[in-house]
């Protein structure tokens, strides 16, 4: 079984919330999906390519009561391989976390190596001298840790999948039928309902591996997708952020300073504030009450070369399209609406 954590006090419940629905078959739209109280102990597998926004990610799983962290893989992405692990295990151990660290896929899932690319810096964290772990990765292969630790909690372990997804579709591929026991898949990945980064419609993490991404979706499995759209607007975080978060001691100077590179390309591009997402699909995974609405629908990512590579298409259930057979696995919760006036703050109070 998985493992234990040590228990904790709970803040007895002083009130009970009411949640009202109101839904309608023409809109689609569904509550969010169950997604954690502080009484459930939660087990994830964190899948990233560790650049700042991934590192934000993983420390607020590791600062937060109701999670374990069972493990974490890392494969190329933001930036290489080896320098994804090394940012990793720097931002597990500032955050006070022993969690395993494994290296994943350093190539696309068609066998071509993953040229990395970044705007927050050659390293990844700003250029700030900031990575110097203690530890180093473990030496089994990170799809072996996949599979191994899902076939012996089947049903209970939850991946997080914070960069592209060629370790989830290399776990696929190895074996499906364990695949099968993942409880959820969540993912930072698509545009969803809004404008693409890598392309006008393509978010990076898919562009980054779009076969990957299409073999997840179209395995059949549990996937919950946070998009672009849900850490636009009142989500992006403001100098006044960076401000208190810097004042935090250490892990707000850590998280701050890895921002450095990231901050100023924004403002060449005319921006003060700056996009987080990854630490938003965490919160969608782990914080009750931050998801506000999902919709129900089947995944279909571009794989044709061209102008839509990459893109991710929604096909609503409920919804009948004209030219479409209509006759899909409707497999994917979009969110489509998330707290993003408390999003900082909620982000801020679990690092304190």
């Amino acid at each position: 079984m998985v493992s234990e954590i040590p228990k904790k006090t709970l803040v007895p419940i002083l009130s009970a919330l009411v949640v009202f629905l109101c839904c309608s078959c023409a809109s689609g739209t569904s509550p969010a999906p169950e997604s954690s109280n502080t009484e459930e102990v939660r087990h994830f597998i964190i899948d990233t390519d560790t650049g700042a926004d991934d590192a934000c990610a993983l420390i607020y799983a590791a600062e937060s009561d109701n999670v374990v962290i069972e493990g974490v893989t890392v494969l190329a992405g933001n930036v290489e391989l080896e320098q994804g692990t090394k940012n990793a295990l720097m931002a597990l151990e500032l955050a006070g976390s022993d969690a395993p660290v494994y290296m994943g896929a350093d190539h696309r899932y068609g066998g071509e190596r993953i040229d990395a690319f970044s705007v927050f810096g050659t390293d990844g964290m700003g250029d700030a001298d900031l990575i110097h772990p203690a530890r180093t990765a473990e030496t089994k292969d990170a799809i072996d840790f996949i599979l191994d630790t899902v076939r012996a909690n089947p049903g209970e372990i939850e991946i997080l999948c914070i960069g592209p997804a060629t370790n989830i579709a290399l776990a696929i591929d190895k074996d499906p039928e364990t695949m099968k026991q993942v409880k959820m898949i969540w993912s930072m990945g698509s545009a969803g309902l809004g404008p693409g980064n890598a392309t006008p419609v393509a978010e990076f993490n898919v562009y980054s591996d779009a076969e990957a991404y299409k073999k997840m979706l179209d395995s059949g499995l549990p996937v919950t997708i946070v998009g672009l759209d849900m850490c636009d607007g009142a989500a992006q975080w403001t100098d006044e952020d960076f401000k208190a978060l810097s004042s935090k001691g250490e892990l707000g100077r850590f998280i701050t300073d890895s921002f450095g590179s990231i901050r100023e390309f924004y403002r060449g591009n005319g921006s003060s504030t700056v996009m987080n997402c990854d630490p938003v699909a965490a919160l969608c995974a782990i914080k009750t009450g931050f998801t506000n609405e999902t919709v129900q629908c089947h995944g279909s990512c571009i794989t044709d070369p061209g102008e839509t590579y990459a893109q991710v298409i929604f096909y609503k259930e409920g919804f009948t399209y004209d030219v479409a057979s209509n006759d899909f696995d409707y497999n994917v919760t979009l969110v489509t609406d998330v707290d993003k006036e408390e999003y900082f703050k909620d982000f801020l109070n679990v690092i304190e």
